[in-house]
């Protein structure tokens, strides 16, 4: 192989739970709420798929459904569709819906998975391209740099810089050629199957992962630095 690419959340990366989340946004903001109140509007907000990186929604409400489709194709519709579903979710101030969303933006709300660093390092050492290939709203370069595994990325490929999102092979497309790779030599590495998937139609071959709390996947990106020879 060429080059690798990554998907970023739930697969190099696992954002933080919906109550630490909505716990530091209270916090910064000032408000307190009653630990049940608490634990029932993390719950809620769960439920509502709220948290961009966590899980999905159990339903996507009908007047959000074409925004939720697109929702990755720029910042401002990630941002639209986000706080849109925690509106679902009655809050003590208007302004914590905003601030939710900010939240989930900054790298302490990221934590890398147990064996990231090991496999960035080790394929930056053997000279192996390593590309970031991420349906996205924001810029997560500040989060990889926080962490010190920038200098192991040479290429960033986000989903609203190019108005384009998985499965469309064309994001793909713009990151091999911006490692200068053959997507027939390259591996795609991804928690999504249906999104990540995508990479197979330029010949790329994929590689699949599980989306789980880091506790509990502790060494799941090993694997790939067999496959690449």
């Amino acid at each position: 192989m060429a080059a690798v690419l990554f998907d970023f959340s739930g697969t190099l990366f696992r954002v933080e739970t919906t109550e630490s989340w909505l716990r530091a946004v209270l916090a910064g903001a000032g408000h307190t709420l009653p630990e049940p109140e608490l634990t029932r509007t993390a719950r809620a907000l769960e439920a509502a798929g709220a948290l961009p990186g966590g899980v999905e929604p159990e339903e996507i409400p009908a007047d959000l459904a074409e925004l939720w489709a697109v929702r990755d194709q720029s910042a401002e519709l990630h941002r639209a569709a986000y706080t849109g579903l925690s509106r679902r979710v009655a809050l003590p101030d208007a302004g914590l819906y905003d601030a939710l969303y900010d939240r989930h933006m900054t790298p302490a709300a990221w934590t890398p998975y147990p064996d990231s660093a090991r496999v960035l390092r080790t394929l930056r050492d053997r000279g192996v391209g390593v590309g970031v290939v991420s349906n996205i709203g924001w810029d997560l370069r500040p989060v990889f740099r926080e962490h010190g595994l920038d200098a192991c990325v040479d290429a960033y490929v986000l989903s609203y810089e190019h108005g384009v999102q998985k499965p469309d092979p064309r994001l793909f497309s713009v990151a091999c050629e911006a490692l200068g790779a053959d997507p027939r030599r390259v591996l795609m590495v991804g928690d999504n199957r249906a999104a990540d998937g995508g990479a197979a139609a330029l010949g790329c071959r994929v590689h699949f992962v599980d989306h789980l709390p880091t506790e509990h996947r502790p060494d799941a990106l090993l694997p790939v630095l067999d496959l690449v020879v």
